[in-house]
């Protein structure tokens, strides 16, 4: 390997030419802020109007940058009180240039990418700032709002279940709420919120969205334009964990409940190895010879295979409600309704349904009512709702790593952004334990320990089920804490605002991740 040394020391490694690149622009805004300074907020607004002007007169964004970046970073001071440091600047260009901007935790990604909106606003052909949830989606639209319209940019929100916002200085709803708006958010329609400069939502409704626009019968039903620029927030989590996850719209097929409740009971107490195998990989099971001939007898069916096909899928959906569902992990169920947890936000979705009959199956094995089955009408990965766009960039703390695929997939180059200041955090290597029981005596031991010296502590965990199990062996102990899942969502925002205090303990499922720890 010392040739390789070698030629690293003569041309420099990729990414710190790439810095080196980008430090020459971030000194050309530097220079422009004194005459920026002593501008106006009315001069400086007046700058949006000039630089439309010069974009029609033929000059590019690029050539726009360093002033557009200027003006954005001093009116960003002026109104949020945040003036974006010289990394966020670098981040910036790398989102406005279409590529991925790694920053690490805390260093202020959601200000980052103010400066490459605007910019990319002013050919008004819209701008979508994807977030991974409804509440950061409304919180960043207020939070930045004011600078945004400053400027003479509109700015929109979106939100689930068919709500969504204006951004509004001055607008006060008497009680707020989804129906009525919040403080400065005045509630719209889709068609509006997408007619604006900046549109703020997650990924799922921009995907729904999308695929509703290909349902309608008249053009003018459309509610988003073209797809042109869109900023994703956490762009590992969407673009690759979550990037075969489909989108799918569906109505509703015929009556079928009786026939799940027989399969949920047919497929009861079967043996793994002996009646079936699991691919927990591919997330799939498989009956042996031994189980189906168990289950034909628990059906009364000479062969399942034979004849009607759809017994074959009842089946399967009964197998993967049985054996791979598990409630507290993949569902919770209350008020009589099997509400899925998504995997990757550890967030209920009410609405939200399996295909292929599993949610009905999920039902039965449940015991509450079955709801029909649904027929898809439209459907969609993430993968190709984002190749869609025009120009695609994104931000997260983790994205060397898989910085291969996403060149592959989305021909995305990922430049790791330096910190503002030296990293003093410590990060720890993995320790591994030989089973769960000693894994969680190690965790209870550790968070004892830290709760005696009063340092606050959150404990990440994969599931509800998990964080209810560790919840319990705190009790035991006598370790007040307090538990942040799907089941508590309503009171998100009150456990997070207490989570830093003295010798206090938060478990958390993946919901609460993403800004937390600061």
């Amino acid at each position: 390997m010392p040739k390789l040394g070698f030629l690293n020391r003569i041309l420099g490694d990729s990414n710190e030419r790439e810095l080196r690149r980008l430090q020459k622009i971030v000194d050309e805004i530097n220079a422009l802020a004194p005459e920026t300074e002593a501008l106006s907020d009315e001069e400086l607004a007046a700058k949006t109007v000039e630089f439309k002007e010069r974009l029609a007169e033929g000059q590019t964004l690029d050539d726009l940058l360093p002033e557009a970046f200027a003006v954005t970073r001093e009116m960003a001071a002026r109104k949020a009180g945040e003036r974006p440091y010289d990394v966020q600047l670098m981040g910036g260009i790398v989102l406005h240039e279409g590529r991925i901007a790694e920053m690490r935790t805390g260093e202020g990604k959601t200000l980052t990418a103010v400066a490459p909106v605007y910019l990319n606003a002013l050919l008004g052909r819209g701008v979508h700032v994807v977030t991974v949830n409804d509440y950061l989606a409304r919180r960043d639209a207020a939070w930045y709002g004011p600078v945004y319209h400053a400027l003479g940019m509109s700015v929109g929100v979106i939100q689930n279940a068919g709500i969504s916002f204006m951004y509004e200085p001055g607008y006060e709803p008497e009680a707020e709420g989804p129906a009525t708006g919040y403080k400065d958010l005045r509630p719209a329609t889709r068609k509006e919120v997408y007619q604006a400069d900046i549109t703020y939502g997650t990924n799922n409704e921009f995907g729904f969205d999308y695929l509703r626009d290909n349902m309608v019968r008249e053009w003018e039903d459309k509610a988003q334009r073209d797809l042109y620029f869109a900023i994703v927030d956490e762009v590992d989590n969407i673009l690759i964990d979550e990037a075969r996850t489909p989108l799918i719209i569906s109505g509703q097929a015929e009556e079928a409940s009786a026939t799940y409740i027989k399969f949920a009971r047919a497929v009861k107490g079967l043996r793994e190895e002996i009646d079936y195998v699991i691919d927990h990989k591919a997330k799939h099971i498989a009956l042996t010879e031994e189980g189906i001939e168990r289950v034909e007898r628990a059906l009364g069916i000479s062969n399942i295979f034979e004849g009607d096909p759809r017994l074959a899928r009842h089946l399967e959906a009964a197998l993967d409600a049985e054996y791979l569902k598990r409630i507290d992990r993949d569902y919770v169920v209350r008020d009589g309704e099997v509400i899925i947890v998504d995997e990757f936000t550890g967030r209920l979705m009410p609405g939200r349904r399996w295909s292929h009959g599993i949610h009905q199956a999920v039902e039965a094995k449940e015991g509450v009512p079955i709801q029909r089955e649904s027929i898809t009408y439209a459907t969609i990965t993430f993968q190709n709702l984002f190749r869609l766009y025009e120009k695609l960039a994104g931000m997260t703390g983790t994205a060397e790593t898989e910085a291969e695929e996403f060149h592959k997939i989305y021909g995305l180059d990922v430049v790791v952004i330096p910190t503002h200041r030296p990293m003093i955090r410590v990060d720890h290597p993995d320790v591994v334990y030989i089973n769960e029981r000693a894994k969680f005596n190690a965790v209870v031991n550790e968070i004892e320990e830290m709760h005696r010296i009063g340092r606050p502590v959150l404990v990440g965990t994969t599931s509800i089920e998990k964080s209810e199990y560790l919840s319990s062996l705190l009790t035991r102990r006598g370790i007040p804490h307090q538990v942040l899942n799907a089941k508590h969502h309503e009171r998100e925002a009150e456990i997070i605002a207490q989570a830093g205090r003295l010798g206090a303990v938060t478990i958390a499922t993946n919901m609460a991740g993403r800004g937390v720890d600061i």
